[in-house]
């Protein structure tokens, strides 16, 4: 992506996020969504939190009680509000009562921070007594091993949506919906690639929480792989965009990548195993060059148009912190 490009994608993600303040969402300061925590207590320590965070992602107990700790409330109301109608609607046709997952889906941006974001909420929304069942799924299983990407010449679109098996992942999202229990694969991080015979299970959960970059987009970037349900959304009863200036993202991005070649890249089974002894000028050269050729255009073309589609949107500012929440206006 040439330098002009890459000024005119951020320019028009700035205004794309404006016109969604405006119209569609209502905007809440972090003061004032704090406020709406009511009595929902603290329940992590720092050592606790530790555990959650991903690489180089310094979020803060602050950051938990005033921006997760009221979502954690609003989610909670959400998931009795969606048994009570799901009770009512059974009564009407004549129907035994059928628990069902209440799923939530997580977007955004390469290194924004949903991983952490995902983390983070089930473990505060498993010490809810109204459910204390709360499972992670990540759609990084529903990517095409990497052989299949090779032979379809799509190792250079990894992470864009033909990149996926978006049929699998509608099975998967209409399996838990309707019988509570289903299989997802697992993705390895350091291979780089699906792991055969290895299967994240799904088993009647109250709340399943499903995060990737490409939960809220609609279709698959091509024809072949379309499945019948056209989009992940329609199993979701809430929606989260995780939310950042593409600046940020993009140096947030770069650090991680040379936080992990002192650390993961060290382990031979790396897929990137070949940066590990490179001097960092080379490596960070290496890591610019994906952020521009593979995963700007993936957020300004795929990613960041979901934004409009989300119930919540959580901004993060220049440190990483969360600064600003925009809820759907109902």
């Amino acid at each position: 992506m040439r330098d002009a490009d890459y000024c005119d994608s951020v320019s028009n993600l700035r205004k794309a996020r404006i016109t969604m303040q405006v119209e569609s969402h209502s905007r809440f300061s972090r003061d004032a969504w704090s406020a709406l925590r009511s009595a929902v207590p603290m329940t992590l320590d720092e050592a606790q939190l530790e555990r959650l965070r991903g690489t180089n992602e310094p979020m803060s107990l602050a950051e938990v009680e005033d921006i997760y700790l009221p979502l954690v409330r609003l989610i909670n109301l959400h998931v009795g509000a969606a048994r009570g109608l799901a009770q009512v609607t059974d009564a009407f046709v004549g129907r035994p009562p059928v628990k069902r997952p209440y799923v939530i889906a997580i977007a955004g941006s390469v290194a924004v921070g949903k991983s952490t974001v995902a983390r983070l909420l089930r473990v505060l929304l498993s010490q809810w007594p109204e459910h204390p069942r709360v499972d992670l799924v990540t759609t990084d299983g529903f990517l095409w091993p990497t052989q299949v990407l090779l032979e379809a010449g799509l190792m250079s679109r990894k992470g864009f949506p033909e990149s996926y098996d978006v049929r699998r992942m509608i099975e998967f999202l209409a399996e838990v919906r309707s019988n509570g229990e289903a299989r997802a694969p697992v993705y390895s991080h350091q291979s780089y690639d699906i792991v055969p015979g290895r299967f994240d299970s799904v088993d009647h959960p109250d709340i399943l929480i499903f995060e990737g970059l490409n939960v809220l987009q609609i279709g698959d970037g091509v024809q072949r792989a379309r499945a019948p349900v056209y989009t992940a959304a329609d199993f979701f009863d809430l929606s989260i965009y995780i939310d950042a200036a593409p600046q940020d993202v993009e140096r947030w991005y770069l650090e991680r990548f040379m936080v992990l070649q002192r650390t993961r890249m060290q382990d031979p089974a790396s897929y990137f195993h070949h940066l590990a002894h490179l001097p960092r000028d080379e490596v960070s050269a290496f890591a610019k060059r994906l952020w521009r050729d593979v995963n700007l255009p993936n957020l300004v073309e795929n990613i960041a148009p979901t934004r409009l589609r989300a119930d919540v949107v959580i901004h993060k500012s220049a440190d990483h912190s969360a600064d600003e929440l925009l809820l759907r206006r109902i």
